[in-house]
């Protein structure tokens, strides 16, 4: 079936999205040109407007349509306590849990010197001067449990060190209602790692 120049362009775009291949963007295309033009137009009109008018908040890269993000403007939330995390996604995670309220600092990934992406990609010189400007009395470091993730911390830590603030990292181990028979040898080292009193 030949298709049209725009039809290639749509599924084209579609596959930018994470997780979306040739086969999906097709289907997806085929759904919004053909039996949903309302929704296709709905969806271009959220994607504009998310493009206009999000943008990332001055003191720690979550996005916001303010100056700064709902977390950091908030006066209830703990400004002693800061948690570096990879993503926003890391951070909607955490908030979700509703075990951290403290403010953050999202770096935008992790240290990948192969992918040319250094201390400055990841603003650590804005992290910099949080750490020198605020009373932060404890980081939180919420990278993921990866390599890189591991690099990224371990790095960010010897800079937070260097003010005398506190370094923590979530802790990492067996997951609830996991049994150890299935659990994998490296959380189980984890696991044993950072074993507490009972």
């Amino acid at each position: 079936m030949l298709e049209t120049i725009a039809l290639e362009r749509l599924k084209k775009a579609l596959c930018a999205l994470p997780g979306v291949g040739p086969k999906t963007a097709q289907r997806m295309a085929f759904h919004l040109v053909g039996r949903d033009r309302e929704g296709a137009r709905a969806l271009s009109e959220a994607i504009t407007g998310a493009l206009q008018s999000i943008r990332r908040c001055k003191r720690c890269n979550n996005f916001s349509e303010t100056e700064l993000c709902p977390v950091c403007s908030s006066p209830k939330r703990n400004a002693a306590q800061l948690c570096v995390v990879e993503t926003q996604a890391d951070l909607e995670s955490i908030e979700m849990s509703k075990a951290f309220s403290g403010t953050y600092f999202v770096l935008m990934g992790h240290l990948s010197p192969l992918d040319g992406i250094g201390p400055e990609e990841l603003g650590l010189d804005r992290l910099q001067r949080l750490l020198d400007e605020e009373d932060i009395e404890e980081v939180v470091m919420a990278t993921n449990p990866t390599v890189e993730g591991d690099a990224t911390a371990d790095f960010i830590a010897q800079l937070v060190r260097q003010h005398g603030i506190r370094v923590t990292q979530l802790a990492r181990g067996v997951p609830v209602g996991g049994e150890l028979e299935y659990v994998d040898r490296n959380t189980l080292a984890g696991a044993f790692r950072g074993r507490k009193d009972l």
